[in-house]
This record gives structure tokens, sequence and C-alpha cells, in this order.
């Protein structure tokens, strides 16, 4: 009797102490921007992720408005981004579409290819930096084996989407829906490319003083 009395007396202490855990883990995360259809206002708010965006674009040379259309329209900007679950009979969850994730909705085998490649083995991709950097290296090798120009981002995303292999079969040309997202994608460059004319000078003045 004194047992199961003290067990369940340190079952609630437990579930108090996993659902403090979880809450503490997700104020951990890092919220999407307020403002996302403005790169200023993201990187005002962001500062860090200039500098990890500018980062990416003097080393690898893909554009920081490209970069940052790209994981707009791929996450939202929601660090743990992930696709939907399939689901049974519409109610009951299954497994999903991809092993897509994080900012770029990288697959497994794709981050592991660029981990591999570049030695960043640490790399996550619900870690902004990483993405970034990712993002500039996918696009130069874009533009190495397919020869698309680093700030042509409706073909960077066209690429970026349906992979080298299936760019070179044109396998995007059977999907009206994924050319009307390579439209917009290459949309939201060059708003967010006016938008960071405004603002660029003062983001890097801000970061000269600090």
């Amino acid at each position: 009797m004194g047992c199961r009395n003290a067990g369940s007396a340190r079952f609630p202490v437990k579930l108090v102490f996993c659902c403090l855990l979880a809450a503490v883990m997700a104020g951990c995360a890092t919220a999407p921007p307020k403002n996302p259809s403005n790169l200023c206002s993201i990187f005002l708010e962001k500062e860090d992720w200039y500098v990890d965006a500018r980062n990416a674009q003097r080393r690898w040379g893909i554009p920081v408005p490209v970069q940052m259309a790209i994981i707009n329209q791929e996450s939202s900007f929601v660090e743990d981004a992930r696709p939907p679950r399939y689901q049974f009979l519409g109610v009951l969850p299954l497994w999903r579409s991809s092993s897509a994730f994080g900012y770029g909705q990288v697959k497994d085998d794709t981050w592991e290819w660029y981990r591999t490649k570049t030695g960043n083995g640490g790399a996550d991709r619900d870690e902004f930096e990483d993405v970034v950097d990712f993002i500039g290296w996918y696009a130069h090798q874009s533009f190495t084996r397919l020869g698309i120009a680093k700030f042509d981002a409706y073909n960077q995303y066209l690429a970026y989407h349906e992979g080298h292999g299936g760019f070179r079969r044109k396998t995007y040309l059977s999907k009206p829906w994924l050319l009307r997202v390579a439209q917009r994608v290459a949309a939201t460059a060059t708003r967010y490319r006016r938008q960071l004319s405004t603002c660029q000078t003062s983001l890097e003045r801000s970061l000269a003083s600090d």
C-alpha cells in the first residue's frame, strides 16, 4: 500500500517536470519574423540573420534576397517545419510525405551530401546559419552543374525543388503548380532586393558600431 501511494505521488511530479521541460524547450525555439514580407523588417528584428545570410553570399555568391525568398517559400521561416502527414480516412495521422525538415525543408540524404562535401558535420537544419550556408552551397552546385545564374531565383528554385537530375530532365514542365511557385519565389526575391537596397547601409553601419 505504501509503495503504491509513493508511486502515485511521484507520477504527478514527473508529469509536471516533463511539462515544464517542454515549455522551456518551446521558449528556446526561434520565433518566425513578425513581418516576413519585408526583408528590412526581418533583419532589423533578427540582426544575426543578416550576418549569416551576408556570410553565405560572400562564401557562395548567391544573393541574400534569393536565399531569403527560398526560405520564405519553403518554411515561412519556421525553424522546425515539416511536410504534413498523410491521413487515414482523413483523421488518423500516418507517415510524412518526405524527410524534409527545417528552414529550408531539406531532405535527409541531401543534407548529408552537404555535410559530407563541406565538412560541416555539425550542421543542423533548424539552425538558420547552417541553412543559409546550405542554400548558398546548393545554388553554387546548381551554377556549376547546370549553369543556372546565382541571381536567377526562378530557375534556382526549380533546381532546389526538383534536384539537379530532375531539373536536367525538366520534370518541372509537368507541374504547372510548381512553375507558379517558382514565379512567386522570383517575385519575392525581387521585392526583397528592392527592400534591402533601402536598409543595407544602416544594417552595415549598425554592425560596424557593435
